[in-house]
């Protein structure tokens, strides 16, 4: 069996959890955690999961959880990745908080994030997300991301509306969730499932957060990227009709964007 070590002092619970896997990310992870160390919201607990990094990131992890008891650090001795959505949900079994947010460890967040979700919760919301901003590897502006301001499950089965790195959820209000584990789009396929529950996700309009396009990531491949966008449809109990209608929907907004 293969043994966990975290590293953190025990602390209440916290009011957010934040999920933060990595692999190889010595270059980005100290950008991510200083802007989640410089939220104006302090009340968080993050949660470090290691997917097979060898290039000195969980040194890096370990010595920021060092300093900050917030920072919990989860590592598997593994030879292989075992891919974002499995971290993710091995950050989702340890978390303590009342709220689950995600954080990658390539992305940014502004400082007011957590604070703005927090209203929004206390408002009644199940699951909030944020406008954010696309940038490149070395942090140019790439355009905005408009969050709108509400999404239900039929809304999202035209493609995905909640940037992973902005959204976060109710944690008694989806006991037990999980990431599917797919390779490409599992955010899209987990918000589809919360939604699908009768839940709506809140978009809150201010740009909160900055998505790193990584030019070579899965996602950049547009056609393995529909792919993966039929597939995800074909698990929500649609009509063939329905997913194909959806899957159009789905596509002739990706046009719009690049006209």
């Amino acid at each position: 069996m293969h043994s966990i070590s975290v590293s953190g002092q025990a602390t209440p619970p916290p009011l957010f959890s934040v999920i933060i896997p990595f692999h190889d990310a010595a270059a980005t992870l100290s950008e991510a955690l200083a802007s989640l160390q410089a939220q104006t919201e302090p009340d968080w607990e993050a949660l470090l999961i290691d997917d097979a990094s060898r290039d000195g990131s969980v040194e890096l992890a370990q010595r920021a959880a060092a300093q900050d008891s917030r920072l919990r650090v989860i590592h598997y001795p593994q030879s292989r990745t075992r891919g974002a959505a499995a971290s993710r949900n091995l950050g989702m079994d340890a978390a303590r908080g009342d709220y689950l947010a995600l954080l990658d460890a390539d992305d940014r967040w502004l400082p007011g994030k957590l604070a703005a979700q927090a209203r929004a919760f206390a408002r009644g919301a199940d699951i909030v997300f944020t406008s954010y901003r696309r940038i490149d590897p070395a942090g140019r502006d790439l355009g905005l991301v408009h969050a709108p301001a509400h999404v239900a499950w039929s809304d999202a089965l035209a493609g995905n509306p909640i940037g992973a790195l902005t959204g976060a959820w109710r944690r008694d209000r989806f006991a037990g969730a999980r990431m599917p584990l797919r390779r490409i789009h599992e955010d899209y396929a987990f918000w589809l499932d919360l939604l699908r529950s009768g839940a709506v996700a809140e978009g809150l309009p201010e740009v909160l957060a900055e998505y790193r396009v990584q030019p070579h990531s899965a996602s950049a491949n547009k056609w393995r990227a529909a792919r993966a966008v039929w597939d995800i449809l074909g698990t929500q109990g649609l009509s063939l009709p329905d997913r194909s209608r959806n899957f159009a929907r789905y596509a002739l907004r990706g046009i719009a964007r690049r006209i």
